[in-house]
């Protein structure tokens, strides 16, 4: 199964960033986000790519629900 994964961005270099949730580290591309971002931002990260922007109370809820729903393993 293929989830989008609500991360932290811990870096940014040009439209290539950095993005943290649980100590689990991942490469995204910002090629299809329109918003600007910064590092500390919360987005969505789906096969390789933020595809949108949440606020972090949104990502600590859906966080929480998918943890869930999902075992450990599952979300890294």
């Amino acid at each position: 199964m293929c989830v989008g994964v609500p991360m932290r961005i811990i870096s940014i270099d040009g439209t290539d960033a950095v993005a943290e949730i649980d100590g689990v580290k991942r490469d995204a591309s910002l090629m299809l986000m329109a918003d600007e971002l910064r590092v500390g931002d919360y987005v969505i990260v789906h096969a390789g790519f933020a595809i949108s922007k949440l606020d972090e109370d949104e990502a600590r809820e859906t966080l929480e629900m998918m943890r869930e729903v999902f075992k450990p393993e599952d979300m890294r």
